[in-house]
């Protein structure tokens, strides 16, 4: 079964690294975007060299196919308000899930170093992890 042009953009847009993302949303806001060509003789140009100008270097094909498509490019044409608008739309909805994605990560390694270090104080091998300090003292040294 065959993705929908849309689905095809976003699954796109996600593949790219975040600085990409981030470098395409300023461009996309700041040139005259076009979709079936990589630039056109009045200054327009794509997501992607919009996005290389403002910094994001990277060259990812699938993503240009699947702008192409989704903007039914048969040749060189300014994107309409409605392509910028989903484009930019995705774009924004991926540094959301980023943001939420490393609050998730760091979450995790939290409660991951803390389970370790009760185990270690449970096993008394918490010295090696440097939980001596939060270990009670033995009752012969008070």
């Amino acid at each position: 079964m065959r993705r929908s042009a849309r689905e095809d953009l976003r699954l796109a847009v996600r593949c790219l690294p975040r600085h990409t993302r981030v470098a395409m949303l300023e461009g996309i806001r700041s040139n005259d975007i076009i979709s079936g060509a990589y630039t056109d003789r009045s200054g327009g140009v794509c997501p992607m060299l919009a996005a290389h100008r403002a910094g994001g270097r990277t060259d990812f094909i699938a993503f240009a196919h699947a702008w192409d498509r989704f903007a039914r490019a048969r040749r060189p044409r300014r994107a309409t308000r409605r392509e910028l608008r989903t484009l930019e739309g995705l774009l924004q909805a991926t540094m959301v899930d980023d943001a939420d994605f490393d609050g998730a990560i760091a979450d995790h390694q939290r409660t991951a170093r803390e389970r370790r270090a009760r185990e270690a104080q449970a096993t008394g091998w918490g010295w090696l992890a440097g939980a001596e300090e939060t270990a009670p003292a033995p009752d012969y040294i008070a």
